[in-house]
């Protein structure tokens, strides 16, 4: 199930819940039904430090090394 974003017509709250699309869920303030259905941007995955190495790992392996720092280099490859 999605998540959607919602804005209540009557207290004006804005939320979001864990819905169906073919269900109205109440307003959490006020318990109303008259919700409009906002539109939500999508998140960008995040960039951990684990994705990075991880990506880092994997240009080394390809020999991609144009974009790193001279102290990220390995060792043996340096241009």
């Amino acid at each position: 199930m999605p998540i959607y974003d919602y804005r209540c017509m009557d207290c004006d709250k804005i939320f979001e819940q864990l819905t169906r699309a073919s269900t109205v869920p109440l307003c959490p303030a006020c318990g109303s039904r008259q919700l409009e259905k906002l539109v939500s941007a999508p998140t960008a995955p995040g960039q951990t430090a684990g994705i990075v190495a991880q990506a880092r790992s994997q240009a080394a392996r390809e020999g991609h090394f144009s974009h790193y720092k001279a102290s990220e280099y390995p060792r043996g490859k340096k241009r």
